[in-house]
C-alpha cells in the first residue's frame, strides 16, 4: 500500500518514491513453527525500523551524505509518532566520525542525533554498529544513548513488547571476546559473538514461549555483497541457537546498506537500506513492520520497498 503525503510534514511534502513488491512464502515447516509460538490468536506487533544513519558533520563521501541524516531522522521520528508504533529500533551505525577522529567531536554527533531520536514518544532501542565504536568506546556509546528499561552497560539485551519477545544482539567483538574499538586497531570485518553472549542468547530464548524477533547490526546468515563477506564470523553457531528453539520468527539487520530478504531454515532475514545513502529527503530510508500470526508486512518509506511475507499456509 503506497503511503500518501499525509505521513510527512506538510511543509516538506515530497512524493514518496518507492517500489513495491510482494513475495509470499508458505512453507509447511514455518507453519508448524508458528503454530507453537503463536499459541493464542490475534497476536500482533507494529514497530519502527531504521538503520545506518551515520550522522556526522563532515562532507559527503561517495553515496554517504552524513549531515543530511539529521533531517532524515527528524522525518522518521515525525512519522513514527504519528503512526504510534509500539517501539522504534535503530539497527546500528547510528553516528559516524569526521576526519579528525576526535573523541569530543564524535560524542557531539552522537548526542545531537540521540536528541532527535529521543523525540519518539515511546520505547526506543539501539543495536551497536561498527561505526558506533570508531573514535569512541562501546561504553561511551551506550552511556550516551537510551535503550528503554535497559541498563547502560548492556550492549545485548532482550525485552517484551506486547505478545512478542525481542532480542538485540551485538557482534562488535574480537574473537577472544574483547570489545571492538577501532582506535585500538579493531578489524571491522572480523566481527564475532563471544561465548558469553551465545550462552546468554540460548538461555534467553529458552526462557520464553512468545514468538521471538531478533535485531542485529551485522548479518546473521551467509551474506556476500560488494565483493566480500559481511556476516558475523561465527554465524553458523548463532543460527544453530536460533533454529533450536522453534520460536524465532524473524531477524532484522543492517550494515550492508542493501535491501535484501532471505529465508534460512524457516527464519526470515530482512536487511534494510541505509538512511545515510544518497542526497535529498526523497532518498530517506525507514520502515514500519507489522507482524501477525499470518504475515510479516513491511511498509517502506521513501526508498524502502513494501514487502509482505506469509508466515503460514
Amino acid at each position: 500500500m503506497r503511503k500518501d503525503t499525509q505521513h510527512i510534514n506538510k511543509e516538506s511534502q515530497i512524493r514518496i518514491a518507492r517500489r513495491q513488491f510482494i513475495k509470499l512464502t508458505g512453507m509447511a515447516t514455518t507453519g508448524l513453527l508458528l503454530n507453537s509460538c503463536f499459541s493464542s490468536k490475534n497476536k500482533s506487533i507494529r514497530f519502527g525500523l531504521v538503520t545506518d544513519s551515520h550522522y556526522a558533520d563532515r562532507e559527503p563521501a561517495g553515496n554517504r551524505h552524513y549531515r543530511e541524516s539529521l533531517g532524515k531522522m527528524q522525518e522518521c521520528i515525525e512519522v513514527m509518532n504519528k503512526e504510534k508504533v509500539d517501539f522504534l529500533i535503530h539497527l546500528g551505525d547510528f553516528k559516524d566520525q569526521d576526519q579528525s577522529q576526535k573523541t569530543e567531536n564524535t560524542l557531539e554527533y552522537l548526542r545531537t542525533l540521540e536528541t532527535e531520536f529521543s523525540k519518539f514518544d515511546g520505547p526506543r532501542y539501539h543495536c551497536v554498529g561498527n561505526h558506533d565504536v570508531d573514535s569512541i568506546t562501546k561504553q561511551q556509546f551506550l552511556t550516551n544513548v537510551e535503550n528503554t528499561g535497559i541498563p547502560k552497560d548492556k550492549s545485548y539485551y532482550s525485552f517484551d513488547s506486547g505478545d512478542f519477545h525481542c532480542v538485540v544482539l551485538d557482534s562488535n567483538f574480537h574473537e577472544d571476546g574483547r570489545d571492538h574499538y577501532f582506535k585500538e586497531g579493531a578489524d571491522w570485518k572480523n566481527t564475532n559473538m563471544p561465548k558469553s553472549e551465545l550462552e546468554w542468547l540460548s538461555k534467553d530464548l529458552k526462557s520464553t514461549d512468545l514468538p521471538v524477533l531478533i535485531f542485529a547490526h551485522h548479518p546473521l546468515h551467509k551474506y556476500e555483497a560488494h565483493g566480500g563477506s559481511y556476516q558475523v564470523r561465527n554465524y553458523e553457531e548463532i543460527q544453530q541457537i536460533l533454529q533450536s528453539q522453534k520460536n524465532v520468527v524473524s531477524v532484522f539487520q543492517g550494515h550492508t546498506h542493501q535491501e535484501r530478504y532471505e529465508k534460512v531454515n524457516g527464519i526470515n532475514y530482512f536487511t534494510q537500506l541505509a538512511m545515510v545513502d544518497l542526497s535529498g529527503p526523497e532518498n530517506n530510508s525507514f520502515s514500519i513492520v507489522n507482524i501477525t500470526e499470518e504475515q510479516i508486512q513491511i511498509d517502506g518509506y521513501r526508498r524502502v520497498s513494501d514487502q509482505s511475507h506469509a508466515l503460514q499456509g
